[in-house]
């Protein structure tokens, strides 16, 4: 996985019947082609065309 990133994407979700806020995470495989990205950066990716099995999407720029 040496042009692969992880990005996890975390968002709040509302419980319904007591209106509490909850978060929800989901992790995504990016294509970083040049490596230039690093734990813990925040980065904006984009949906693509299949490159692997698991990996549809693109990292675009750093935030």
């Amino acid at each position: 996985m040496q042009k692969t990133i992880v990005v996890e994407v975390e968002r709040q979700k509302v419980y319904p019947k007591y209106q509490a806020r909850f978060r929800v995470s989901k992790k995504y495989k990016a294509h970083d082609e040049k490596g230039e990205y690093k734990t813990g950066d925040r980065v904006v990716i984009e949906e693509t065309r299949p490159m692997s099995k698991d990996k549809r999407w693109r990292a675009i720029k750093k935030i």
